[in-house]
């Protein structure tokens, strides 16, 4: 059980940073809207969906209903940039000015509407769509399902260009949910390395194997679908290395998000079979080689084989 629970670490602090991410998306979206709208970039979101966020709370915790609370939310955030469009039409500041000054008073404003810097609801007392708790229960209850999502995450993450390996140090990723990092990120290393072959020969081998997948995005914005081999490998490798290699990471944290990239992935497992002072079995080997090297290979090559058949890979489409 105690393993299983690591596997919640991932899944645990996801939530909160996805939930970020989504917030600041929305706000980068608000921003790009009225630049291309108005041909302003308007700041006032950078307030406003912090104001949102806080009436939204306090109407839960005076007891409103969670869609009431949305609603009064959404009008608080209209009221906000409606105070900007009045400092800039009638007013006469300049609009970008206009929008700091509102998003400036909005940080202040928040704090009053509060009362102090944060308030906690509880899903025990209070109508809420998601808790965190019921997520890490969802982990907990459901390796195979969590080992898929881990898998298949953090390799994509890998590829993209972003650092896989800082956000498993980040998040602390080791035992179950780190070997399950590694086996989603040598998919999508081996898989691109060993697919893309034909077009790349041996240069493409090394340089994709053994330094990085990020190599192919350029080919993946101009086709998406070749992203689908290796990911679907990570998708089967995830659940096999944690349900039945049992294969964690206990070596750093930052290995699980390296994959085959110099081998670091691998040694980082080694390293914590070493430190752990657990009796490595041929059985335990098998699974290495099988997770890091053989099944992306071959899952995303048949992968690959048959979206070519399809169509929806072509010839050309992964050389770099």
């Amino acid at each position: 059980m105690e393993i299983i629970a690591r596997l919640a670490n991932l899944p645990g602090a996801l939530p909160g940073a996805c939930a970020q991410g989504l917030i600041w998306g929305i706000m980068a979206i608000g921003v790009y809207l009225t630049y291309r709208i108005l041909d302003v970039a308007d700041l006032t979101v950078d307030g406003s969906f912090g104001t949102g966020g806080a009436v939204c709370v306090m109407c839960l915790l005076s007891g409103q209903n969670v869609w009431v609370s949305l609603l009064m939310a959404l009008l608080a955030g209209l009221l906000s940039g409606l105070v900007t469009g009045v400092l800039h039409t009638f007013m006469g500041i300049p609009a970008i000015l206009a929008g700091i000054l509102t998003q400036l008073s909005l940080y202040s404003i928040n704090l009053k509407i509060m009362g102090k810097a944060n308030q906690a609801i509880n899903v025990d007392k209070y109508n809420l769509l998601i808790s965190l708790r019921w997520v890490k229960e969802f982990a907990l209850h459901n390796p195979i399902i969590m080992g898929i999502l881990v898998s298949v995450i953090v390799g994509v993450a890998l590829t993209l260009p972003i650092s896989s390996a800082a956000i498993c140090a980040a998040l602390g990723l080791t035992g179950l949910a780190g070997g399950a990092a590694v086996a989603g990120c040598c998919a999508q290393m081996v898989g691109f390395a060993v697919m893309s072959y034909k077009e790349n020969g041996v240069g493409g081998l090394v340089s994709q194997g053994l330094g990085t997948s990020m190599l192919q995005m350029p080919n993946i914005l101009r086709n998406p679908r070749t992203w689908i081999p290796p990911t679907l490998a990570a998708a089967i490798t995830g659940p096999i290395a944690t349900c039945l290699f049992h294969l964690e990471m206990n070596g750093p944290a930052v290995s699980s998000g390296m994959g085959t990239c110099g081998l670091v992935g691998q040694i980082g497992v080694y390293t914590g079979w070493i430190e752990s002072g657990k009796a490595v079995t041929a059985f335990d080997w098998i699974g290495l080689v099988l997770i890091c090297f053989v099944l992306p290979a071959v899952l995303s090559t048949i992968f690959c084989d048959l979206l070519r058949k399809k169509g929806w890979i072509k010839e050309g489409d992964l050389k770099l």
